[in-house]
């Protein structure tokens, strides 16, 4: 049995409430950062009902932002949507 005074009891208390705090906004912040669905090559090429090859033209002239990892490409759903609402944006790029 460890005893403690009250003043060092709510000192801890404090500290583990203050430490609780900082990791539910480390958790907040991660779940805002999580990857929320991306697509791949596979799944805009379905979206758009286009190519390889033409998505390849896509990314290759800027119309389409993506990131890649390692060797695999990935695109933000806002940004293939914004392809379907503009597709006249790909032929301005010609």
């Amino acid at each position: 049995m460890i005893n403690i005074d009250e003043k060092t009891f709510n000192e801890l208390i404090f500290r583990l409430e203050m430490f609780a705090n900082k990791v539910k906004t480390l958790c907040e912040r991660l779940n805002e950062r999580k990857l929320k669905r991306w697509y791949d090559n596979q799944d805009v090429c379905r979206k758009l009902s286009i190519s390889p090859r033409t998505l390849q033209t896509l990314r290759g002239n800027g119309t389409l932002p993506y990131t890649q990892i390692n060797r695999k490409m990935f695109y933000k759903p806002e940004d293939v949507d914004a392809i379907i609402i503009n597709p006249m944006k790909e032929k301005n790029n010609e």
